[in-house]
This record gives structure tokens, sequence and C-alpha cells, in this order.
């Protein structure tokens, strides 16, 4: 992507619909005279007299526990240096938002115009009665010490200043590790710090608490090493000069057994890390530049252990694996601060975690056969699921057990079942489909590639490295179309009506005639159909020289399904095709099938569509949880309809005791486990987490779907057709850029498993 285009787009997204990537939401009822008499007058003086009487009832009444502020002034804002709190705000509602994607925290960003430190300071501890935790954020260094130091000793609540101890701890977490893969003593380890700012001076205090020697530590700014003869050093600096006889980088480096990089891109040679120890240790955590690319390095040395700041490469050092698990225990259990137990609890969490058996789940995300503890994994990953329910518990016992929790836990199981409810939201599978779509790039063939917005979205899938796009339509329109937008890119456009595509048409006409020509099908005919787009197109993908297909962007779906059926066909032991939505509701990811195919399946056809929506389900790294839904629960009334349903459920009991399959049920009970488990407490969903809806014909199915994105904005991939021979996809008529990228991406992957099963 061009510079002048990622600009544009990243404006873009910060301004439209509306600026900004945050907003309050009501969380109680508020339709009523009724409900608003008690959200506020007169209702809303009861829980502040109650607080009144006892300020710790501000927990009981308010949603303070579970508010965190990400305050800053702006000195210090990415590496953009001090560009002021307004400039800072974009970085901070960024912070909110992976507070609550990871670890459903609220956050309110704070931007304080103040950069003396002692008003700043004044400034927080005012408005330190509306949160239950203070995130510091891009505070330029020294003062920052300054501030997260009086800050922690004058309040009651967690304060953390992320740049200083997010890095510290995760990196502390991946150093362990290493040290152990390597099979060194931390105590004798000689460690090179590049950086001299808040996250280099935190993180080598946290090495020194996991068993580092200050005696083995280097320590290097801009001007080479920090020695002690070297005159008017910060405190901090201080701290670690060394008196050792060196005086560069490069001197530093020889025999040195771990460097750690907090500085810039390409200060490292590959001659610097041929002079380390045997088994070294680099972290090149500058972004997005590392102190040493990461291919030069690990070709420079087949015993280095590397890890970086990029999402690209293996053992990425990323913030956001602590400070949302961080705070989310310290809010648990009511903790007056975030000590350094707690921080050093995160650390050995974090490592011991890497150790575990990975998910099957966690392998497919990243496209890996099997993740294992070693070079290349020495640090969670931030998409594994177990964080949330593995991280926060081991901070909040380390809050006990310190003496700064104010409500001590005492049914963890129950509380690791809170923990993974939270988990619930559904963006983290489009993340996950993206990232998957990434690891190994397939051939899309865009149709209608003369549209502008499946123009943009074919740039998107190009630029995010989704996919390879083939762009199919006019050659001329598709080009000045191009220029428009900004899509520089050298990506094949092909024209199937043109003369330049003859010899392709009719050897694809050829081919299509052979498997149709005692279908009524004559030469003639398939030569013709070939100069239409989605034919063209399916042949491609039949003949290989695509891996998947997208369209239906400018035409109706039947039209657009018809001739798919006809030139792809069922996938081997499928009788009927099905379609599946996912809808990204709150309370996490809902597929709804069938959505668009079959008006209404017999029970025969509803196991089937089970069958297929259940593994699609599997190929987003879940278990399916399966209702078929109804008017009716149970037997409690009698139609063709409930009676189908009943017979593909006894079917699938009988066949496949092990699946979460039950109904015929009503909506409001599969999706209530409260409720089910009352009236129902026999259901094999009991217990279960409903993440698959069957429904008895395609008008409730496409209904609910539909009302579903529009009423609750719920955000929706599909529908994905299910059944099908060959990775093809058919898109709703008119769909929305991110829609035909989410396609794109899941198409890649629906192209990647077929690959993998031949």
């Amino acid at each position: 992507m061009s510079d002048s285009r990622k600009r544009h787009e990243a404006l873009l997204y910060h301004a439209k619909p509306k600026p900004g990537k945050i907003e309050v939401v009501p969380t109680k009822k508020y339709a009523t005279q009724h409900d608003l008499a008690l959200a506020y007058s007169p209702g809303v003086a009861e829980p502040c007299l109650e607080i009144a009487k006892d300020k710790n009832n501000v927990y009981k009444y308010t949603s303070k526990g579970n508010l965190v502020a990400v305050i800053s002034n702006g000195t210090a804002v990415l590496g953009l240096g001090d560009i002021g709190p307004e400039a800072s705000k974009p970085v901070m509602e960024g912070k909110g938002v992976l507070f609550k994607i990871f670890a459903d925290i609220d956050v309110f960003d704070i931007e304080i115009n103040e950069t003396d430190v002692e008003k700043f300071i004044q400034v927080v501890k005012a408005i330190s009665p509306t949160f239950g935790g203070i995130n510091l954020e891009d505070i330029k260094a020294p003062e920052a010490f300054e501030i997260e130091r009086r800050l922690k000793e004058e309040l009651d609540i967690p304060v953390m200043h992320d740049d200083q101890h997010g890095t510290a701890i995760i990196s502390a977490a991946a150093l362990k590790n290493a040290i152990e893969i390597a099979n060194k003593d931390f105590s004798k380890v000689k460690i090179v710090v590049n950086g001299a700012g808040a996250a280099a001076i935190s993180c080598t205090r946290l090495y020194l608490k996991l068993g580092a020697k200050t005696d083995n530590i280097v320590m290097c700014d801009s001007k080479g090493v920090i020695r002690k003869d070297r005159d008017n050093m910060t405190s901090e600096k201080a701290e670690f000069a060394t008196s050792q006889n060196l005086f560069t980088l490069e001197e530093a480096m020889k025999n040195a057994d771990v460097f750690i990089g907090l500085s810039q891109g390409n200060v490292v040679t590959p001659e610097m890390l041929l002079s380390m120890a045997k088994n070294p240790i680099v972290f090149a955590m500058a972004n997005p530049v590392p102190e040493i690319n990461y291919d030069l390095a690990i070709a420079t040395r087949k015993d280095i252990i590397m890890a970086t700041g990029r999402s690209d490469h293996p053992n990425q050092v990323n913030n956001v694996l602590g400070f949302p698990f961080i705070f989310r225990g310290a809010l648990d259990v009511r903790a007056t601060k975030i000590n350094e137990e707690m921080k050093l609890a995160a650390v050995h969490a974090l490592a011991d975690l890497a150790k575990k058996s990975v998910p099957e789940q966690v392998n497919i995300v990243y496209d890996e056969v099997s993740l294992t503890f070693g070079k290349e994994y020495i640090i969670p990953k931030p998409f594994d699921p177990r964080l949330i329910y593995e991280i926060p518990p081991a901070i909040a016992k380390a809050a006990i057990k310190s003496g700064v929790a104010l409500e001590p836990i005492t049914d963890w199981e129950k509380y690791r079942e809170e923990l993974m409810e939270r988990s619930g939201s559904g963006r983290k599978e489009i993340r996950m489909i993206h990232n998957r779509a990434k690891s190994n790039l397939k051939r899309i063939v865009f149709t209608e590639a003369d549209y502008i917005d499946v123009l943009k979205a074919a740039q998107r899938v190009h630029e995010e490295k989704l996919g390879l796009p083939i762009l199919l339509g006019r050659k001329e329109v598709i080009l000045a179309l191009k220029e428009e937008i900004g899509f520089t890119a050298d990506v094949p456009i092909l024209d199937p009506k043109t003369d330049e595509e003859e010899d392709r048409r009719n050897r694809y006409a050829t081919s299509y005639w052979n498997t149709r020509q005692r279908k009524g099908r004559t030469l003639t005919e398939a030569k013709k159909l070939m100069r239409e787009r989605n034919y063209f197109a399916a042949m491609m993908v039949n003949e290989n020289e695509a891996d998947a297909l997208i369209t239906g962007y400018s035409r109706p779906y039947p039209s657009v399904v018809r001739p798919i059926l006809e030139l792809i066909g069922k996938d081997i032991g499928i009788s009927r095709v099905a379609a599946c939505n996912l809808m990204l509701t709150k309370q996490g990811p809902l597929f709804l099938a069938d959505t668009t195919i079959n008006v209404n399946p017999t029970a025969k056809d509803l196991i089937k569509i089970t069958q297929m929506t259940s593994n699609l389900v599997r190929m987003f790294g879940m278990k399916p949880n399966v209702a078929l839904v109804s008017f009716s629960n149970f037997g409690s009334s009698k139609s063709e309809s409930s009676e189908k349903i009943s017979e593909a459920v006894a079917y699938i009991h009988r066949n496949y005791p092990n699946a979460v399959v039950d109904g015929e049920i009503q909506a409001d009970f599969a999706l209530n486990p409260e409720l089910l488990a009352k009236e129902f407490p026999f259901s094999k969903l009991n217990g279960k987490k409903v993440n698959v809806l069957i429904f008895p014909n395609l008008e409730s199915a496409n209904i609910t779907y539909k009302l579903l994105k529009q009423l609750e904005g719920a955000e929706s991939i599909g529908p994905v057709i299910l059944g099908l021979s060959k990775p093809v996809h058919v898109l709703q008529l008119g769909c929305s850029v991110d829609e035909m990228v989410n396609m794109a991406a899941l198409a890649a992957v629906d192209a990647q498993q077929r690959e993998k099963s031949k």
C-alpha cells in the first residue's frame, strides 16, 4: 500500500461513519418513563445515599469496578514524540478498543493538557474516584517514572504505566523461556540493552527480579554505552551505568548472551550477531523496523533465538498479551495497586502458558501443524483463547497473597467460567480468519472488478496480504478505477469477452462441453457461455488456474447461484447444498443456516445442513453447539415443521451421540442458558453456549439473519455456500467492501483446507 493510500485509509477509518473509535452504551433498560425514573431522578437518589453511607458501595451500584482511565499528556506518542494531548487521543481510543475486545474492560480515554509533573499528578488524583484503575500511556521519561511512582503511592486503585511495564512483563516471560531453551543461567547471562527510555529501564529492572545480575548488564543509549564516568545522567540511567571498558554497542555485543532492543531499526549488524556467545538470544523489539531484520538474523546464526515486535514473525513481544489481562485480574479482586508480585505473576503465567499443549484452535488460526514450546514459540500468541482465563487468575491470586485485594476470590472455577464468558465478542473470529488467509496466499477471482466497491475489496485483499486477486471485467474500466483509488499493484486483469482471451475461452468451453454434452449442451453454446464472467471464472477454478471465486455483488443471488451449481457441482457425499451466515453478535459468534438456498428442507436435508454447518464452525476453530429451532419446544406443538426437526434430531442422537445437537427448541430457550436449565434440564445443550441455529425453512432463517444485521448491527460473514466441490462463494447483492474482504479471506481459508485434505 502506498504511503498516501495508507494515510487516506487511516484518516477515513477514524472519521467515518462517525468520528472516533469508542462510544458509551447504556447497560440498563431506558425505553419507558419508569425506566428513566430509575435511571435518573428520583430513583437514582437511592444508590447515591447508599454510596454516601459507605463509599465502597460505588462498586456495587456503578460501573467503576470495570472502568479504566487511559491517560496521557501526549509527550511521547508512539514514535511521533511530543505531539500534544489532542494528537494523542486516537492512540488512547485505540488502547480502549484493545481493553474491551481482549478483556471486556470499559475505558474512558483522558488527554490532559499538562506537562508539569506535580500538576499532572494532581489532575489525575482529582478524577480518580471515577475509575477502578488507571493506565498511563505515552508520557515521556524521566517524568513518567515520577508520575507513576507518586500515583501508585497516593491512590487506592491500580495504576500502571504500560509503556514501561507492558513490554517488561511480556519480554521477561519470553526471556525466561528463551534462557531455559538455550540451557543458560539467568544469573550468569550477559545482557546488552540498547535503549534507555521508560520501557528499557522497566524491562531491565524486571530482569533483575528474575535473577539477572547488575554486573552482567550493559545498557546503551544514542551516545553509546552508559558508563559510570558519564556526566549529567538521570538517576534511572545511573542505575545501570557500567564501569566495564566498553564504549560502543558493537563492543558491548561481543560474547553477550542476550540482546534486548528497545531503540531504533537497523542498528545491529550481522557481524555483531556473530560476535555474540553460543545460542544467542536476540529481542529486536523496535517497531515496525527491528534493530536487525528477522530473516537476516536467522540466516546469520542458526543457533539464534529471535523475537521481535512484529506479528509476521515468530515470538512477537506484544503488549496486548499483558495489560488487558493484568487489569482484568486486578479489577476483579478490587486490588489497590499493581505491585511487583502481580507483575511477576504475569511473567510466570505467560511463560508457563507457552509450555502447555496448544489448543488446536490456536494452531488453526496461525496455520501451524503444531505449535510447541521451543525456539520459535517462547511466548503465547495474542489470539490464544486461554489468555483470558489463565492470566487474570494469576494476577488475582498474587494480589490476594500480597495483601492488596479488597474482595478476594474463593471460587476459582466459577471465576474461570466468568472469564470465558467475557471473551464472547465475535470480532476476533474475523481477525482469526484474516490471519489464516495470510499464512498461505491463494489466487482469488473477483468477477465484478469493474465495480468500484469490488475493486476496493480486491485492493484490500492485495494490500493486507489476504490473497492474490485476479480481476475480471472490462479492462479499460478497471484500469481507470484503479487509478482513481490509487491501486497501483500489477495484478492480473482478464476480460472474458476480448480476443485476448479467445484461446482460454475455447479451452474452457471444450472442457465444460465434455462434462455437459449429454445434458443438452452444444460446443457452440459452451463457447458462448464462456464469454460470461461467472462461467469463465468458475472454469478458472475448475482448471486450477485460480484457487477461489467471489461473485454476486451486482446481480440477484439466485441468478448467480444457478451457473455456479451447474459448473462447480456438489462435493462427494452431498446431495443438496446449503448456505450459512456467521453473525458476529454482542453475545459472540452465531452461525445461522440455511439462510439462502433450501426453501423447505426435509428432515434428511436438515441432518446434512447440520453436519455441513458444524464443519464450517470447526473451520473457525470452534466446537459446534447446535440448536434446531422452531416455534415449539420438544414436542409441545405438533406440525409438519416441528416434526421434521424432531425426526432429524432423533437421527443425529442415534448415529452421532457425542454431537452437541438438540431440538426442536424455541430460540429464546436455546440462547438463554438459565431458562433452558430451568425448564429443560434433560437437553444436551445444557451447560453449553449455543453457537449454531438451524432453521426449519428458508423464510425463518433469512428473516432472522437480516433482522440481526439491521436492528442489532451484527456484522455478517456470508452467506457461505456449503457442500460445493470448490471454494466458490456468492455475495449478497450490493454488500459492503468489508463484507467482500471477509468473504475473500474465508474463501482463501476454504481453499487452504481443501488443499490440506487432498
